[in-house]
């Protein structure tokens, strides 16, 4: 059976029209399982017990299970146990302006970044819909608050997943399902050229965050074997064609790493390959884990990396630190128990 979870409302609409039923119920179901958060086919008032029936036969109304929650000030991560017993996670993130989620795109992940938790565990599978929709709900739930917005920079490489995220992404924007709007929806790659070509195409308002964290081939090419497949450059020329496209400004991630690429002289070189192009720069202080030799910039570092960008012209921004005290890291979680 197909979990309901995993369907748009258009492909609904189109199922129960093929077996004969009303289109309309396609709407019906959407307001018990995501406006009432109703998830027992029996409890459905206005739909007759033959269409229950069918309902039941036909779909899938299962949820992973919330395995594990850990809390720390304004962060909440969650650990999720699939079907098949593999993990994943989920982070809640409490910010002024409203409640965001990352969420994890796949089990385990190969693009390999060396300084990345959810790297070191390799990809097992790729999630389905359903299971990316249901960490959102059961988080959601779990707060009994909604959320306002995305970022699908969980375990995993999104566009390694293309077809199940975009149908993510077009559940999640529906009105009638979860009703996040589309500019706080966010997909975060780490620079699968090709598929940034497709994104651009597609009719979403959705923004687009690049894991870059080198301003060059030479560190980038250590710490991210992404980049041996896509140099900086044809990353680059596909940040122009998808701003060309799309003409919304994209956000370049950068991990601040001792030693690494922290230094003025990494700032300067990323300062002149983004400069007169659409983006802003997200700061970003590394999660120390127990498995990776990495180390954490300095705060000085990060304020003279971050002045330097700000003096180059440079939109950036530091992105608030979460979840010290807990296991915040991407990956870092799922690592503990599996």
């Amino acid at each position: 059976m197909t979990n309901i979870f995993g369907i748009t409302k258009e492909d609904l609409e189109l199922i129960l029209v093929n077996d004969g039923k009303k289109k309309f119920m396609a709407t019906q179901i959407f307001e018990w399982i995501y406006n009432k958060h109703e998830y027992n086919v029996d409890n459905f008032s206005n739909i007759n017990n033959d269409n229950k029936k069918y309902l039941k036969e036909k779909f899938d109304f299962d949820f992973i299970t919330l395995e594990k929650v850990e809390e720390d000030i304004d962060v909440k991560k969650f650990l999720f146990r699939l079907k098949d017993n593999q993990k994943i996670e989920s982070v809640i993130m409490i910010h002024n302006y409203g409640i965001s989620i990352c969420v994890s795109s796949q089990v385990g992940c190969n693009m390999g970044c060396k300084f990345c938790e959810s790297g070191r565990l390799k990809k097992v599978r790729n999630l389905e819909t359903y299971e990316i929709v249901e960490q959102l709900i059961l988080a959601s739930n779990y707060i009994n608050k909604k959320i306002d917005s995305c970022v699908i920079m969980g375990i995993g490489e999104p566009f390694d997943n293309y077809d199940n995220i975009i149908n993510f992404i077009k559940l999640i924007n529906d009105p009638k399902a979860l009703n996040i709007g589309a500019r706080h929806i966010t997909v975060s790659t780490c620079g699968v050229v090709p598929k940034i070509i497709e994104f651009a195409s597609l009719p979403f308002q959705v923004n687009l965050a690049i894991s870059l964290h080198a301003p060059n081939d030479t560190i980038r090419n250590k710490i991210m074997p992404i980049s041996k497949a896509y140099s900086i450059d044809e990353l680059m020329n596909a940040l122009d064609y998808y701003y060309k496209k799309t003409n919304r400004r994209v956000t370049i991630e950068y991990v601040l790493l001792k030693d690494i690429n922290d230094s003025k002289d990494c700032a300067i070189e990323l300062a002149n390959l983004l400069k007169g192009k659409n983006v802003y720069v997200n700061l970003i202080g590394y999660n120390e884990t127990n498995n990776i030799s990495f180390k954490a910039s300095s705060k000085e570092n990060i304020d003279l990396f971050y002045d330097t960008l700000k003096k180059c012209g440079i939109n950036v921004t530091v992105r608030r630190k979460f979840g010290n005290k807990i296991s915040a890291a991407c990956g870092q979680l799922r690592s503990k128990e599996v």
